[in-house]
């Protein structure tokens, strides 16, 4: 399955009324797909638009949700963020994954998770780092190499990260399942 192309999605959301940007959309999805394996499209599209309208990028939108779902549970380490491509300037590249992190810790937040302190050192670790990484920021005392570098560093970081958590999850993600089958409860986000 092909990754959707952040350029052309950010364009066709540019008529929406989305309420967030694209990173943090995906990164609203991938947390809530981590935390909650029965997160349907529509449970996404109520979050991200008002009215869970998207319009004509509906098309493009279902692909990014089947792709994301496809892409965490394929095992197969396909998952990546949905950020500008590396010919943006590295702080609007920073400050999207910024937004990715926040948007995938309000996913991640959506369903009861256990304790991060009951989880592996590592887990928690991870979601302690994503918290910091809200606030990303370029070093403009260091060198354009140096930020690329780091930027490059911290992409992968979520990158591992995201797959790991899922995977760590997943005892969780099958209770959340077997909980909202028992009481016939249709899933959302919030």
């Amino acid at each position: 399955m092909v990754a959707p192309d952040f350029r052309d999605l950010e364009r066709q959301l540019a008529g929406t009324r989305a309420l967030t940007d694209l990173p943090e959309a995906h990164g609203t999805l991938a947390g809530a797909l981590c935390s909650n394996s029965s997160v349907s499209f529509q449970d996404w599209l109520q979050e991200v638009f008002p009215e869970g309208v998207v319009g004509a990028a509906e098309t493009s939108i279902l692909a990014v949700y089947e792709w994301t779902r496809y892409a965490l549970e394929s095992g197969q380490l396909e998952f990546h963020p949905l950020l500008p491509d590396d010919d943006e300037p590295v702080a609007a590249r920073a400050s999207a994954l910024g937004q990715w992190c926040q948007g995938f810790l309000y996913g991640l937040g959506s369903n009861p998770i256990p304790d991060i302190e009951q989880l592996p050192e590592q887990v928690g670790e991870i979601v302690r780092d994503m918290t910091a990484m809200t606030r990303i920021d370029v070093d403009a005392d260091e060198s354009m190499e140096g930020n690329e570098q780091a930027y490059s560093e911290l992409v992968e970081f979520v990158r591992i990260g995201v797959q790991l958590l899922h995977d760590e999850l997943a005892g969780a993600r099958e209770a959340i399942a077997a909980g909202s089958d028992a009481d016939d409860k249709p899933p959302s986000i919030h």
